[in-house]
């Protein structure tokens, strides 16, 4: 199950204004990336060689050698050595950019666990920034220096010629032989030198050759291991609280005491760390029973007997559930379509386009409706769809289906970076639903009676290119009414079929 949810993460997001197709992206890029690895066949295989230079990552620099000082707020300070007889025009613009005061204040703004963390965007979106030659430039790579954990290497758009000022410091894991060998079965090379460092210190091998490494840090990597644990944005990986760099400044090495490996770090326990999800356990309100004579909608579909009765929260969706409400009291529901059906996932629709591009808020065009940690993805959830945050949220919502996770599922999404409270994993674990989700989509609504008729809808027959219903499923009307104390039925088991 759990291959299938981060082919779920990274392909199926719930864009409210195009469609995009899922491609194999991997590295640090200046936009998106996917850091998984999948093997390939053995039939037939003969290993890619690389030549078995030295590496020199963790080569002392000498006294007076010029470092680099990242000043980390709230962190501490991380020391870089540089390699410019192996990165000459990536250490020179770095240097540059750093003595102009260029990097200070700009913030990490993507962060992936066991991967790597980002930073040097003035724009703070992974979208911005420029060398000190203005533009891009070409840092080019050297097999000399390679991905292990602490280095240091230009984020890039597809080519080492598109180096600008974005970086990334990376973290990685730890590889065993079997890793190794099913990268090379994917056309990766590596020499055997690098091989017995990533399997020694870990990081991130298949970055090697695409990306330009120039430089590797020499104290405070526990700093960078602790950055890379914090709670992110679970669709953009850019951290719910600013990592914000005060000052990168220039010096030299003065001798002080080296240490390359996060093993050198007292204290340090990289699993406690990651256990700790830094959110406060609070209620999940999605299962609140709505009181009589409260406002509820109720959604009817043609060809279906029951229609769907949604709960709304306007103490944690304000301007969300106005927006739905004054929506359905105009009519502009009636006759739309959920035009994106995904099963195992959602049910989504309030376009009046119908392809997934239209729709538009009672705001104007788009409102910003904002996440509340009380409201999460279970199953019955509805919220809206946007195209990169909840800024762009407009007409078109979704009604989440999703599956069941237990200890093992919830593990494996920890694993890859997703934090829950005790609260959450009990929902998820008890209703099932879209756990990667929360904290980027505002969540407005709960299903509380008709969830089977959503459960039905997500099993229509879809085109496999643009998951759209072969046959429309329409919304003949939504409606605003006041809760009659009818029954109330949360889980998708409370339904007898």
């Amino acid at each position: 199950m759990y291959k299938k949810v981060l082919a779920v993460i990274f392909c199926a997001a719930l864009t409210a204004s195009s469609f995009a197709s899922c491609g194999k992206e991997e590295g640090a890029g200046t936009t998106d990336a996917d850091d998984t690895a999948t093997t390939g066949s053995t039939e037939a295989y003969v290993a890619p060689t690389a030549e078995n230079v030295d590496i020199a990552n963790f080569t002392e620099p000498q006294k007076g050698d010029t470092i680099i000082e990242m000043k980390i707020k709230d962190y501490g300070t991380v020391k870089f050595r540089l390699f410019p007889e192996y990165a000459d025009k990536g250490v020179q613009n770095f240097v540059e950019l750093a003595k102009k005061g260029y990097y200070d204040g700009l913030k990490f703004h993507r962060v992936i666990q066991d991967f790597m963390i980002q930073g040097g965007d003035p724009l703070g979106n992974g979208t911005g920034g420029e060398s000190i030659w203005g533009g891009k430039f070409d840092g080019g790579t050297d097999p000399h220096l390679i991905h292990v954990a602490g280095a240091l290497a230009y984020a890039n758009s597809g080519g080492t010629s598109s180096d600008g000022s974005q970086f990334y410091v990376v973290t990685g894991t730890k590889y065993t032989d079997d890793d190794l060998t099913s990268l090379e079965q994917r056309g990766y090379a590596f020499s055997d030198n690098s091989k017995a460092l990533y399997k020694t210190v870990g990081g991130a091998p298949w970055l090697d050759g695409s990306y330009t490494v120039f430089g590797q840090v020499i104290d405070g990597l526990d700093i960078i291991f602790k950055i890379q644990c914090v709670s992110v944005n679970q669709s953009s990986s850019m951290p719910l609280k600013d990592v914000v760099m005060e000052s990168v400044t220039v010096g030299e090495y003065d001798g002080e005491e080296i240490r390359w490996y996060i093993s050198d770090y007292d204290e340090f326990d990289a699993d406690e760390i990651k256990s700790s999800t830094g959110k406060e356990n609070i209620t999940v309100s999605n299962f609140t029973a709505p009181a009589q004579g409260e406002t509820v909608v109720s959604m009817k579909l043609k060809g279906y007997d029951s229609p769907i009765r949604i709960k709304l929260f306007p103490e944690y969706a304000d301007k969300g559930v106005e927006n739905f409400v004054e929506l359905a009291k105009k009519g502009y529901y009636d006759g739309l379509t959920f035009h994106r059906v995904i099963k195992d996932f959602m049910i989504q629709g309030g376009d009046p386009k119908g392809d997934g591009t239209g729709g538009e808020s009672i705001y104007g065009n788009s409102f910003d409706g904002g996440t509340d940690p009380h409201l999460i993805h279970a199953a019955g959830a509805v919220a809206y769809a946007n195209s990169g945050s909840t800024s762009t949220n407009g007409s078109q919502f979704y009604i989440v289906t999703g599956e069941k996770y237990d200890a093992d599922a919830i593990s494996q999404l920890e694993s890859a970076g997703y934090a829950f409270t005790e609260n959450e994993k009990e929902a998820y674990s008890t209703y099932g639903g879209s756990p990667w989700l929360d904290g980027s989509y505002t969540v407005f609504g709960q299903v509380f009676d008709g969830l089977d008729v959503v459960f039905d809808v997500q099993d229509v027959e879809v085109d496999e290119a643009t998951d759209k219903p072969k046959k429309d499923v329409i919304i003949e009307s939504v409606t605003v009414e006041e809760y009659d104390g009818g029954e109330v039925r949360w889980n998708i088991s409370d339904y007898n079929k």
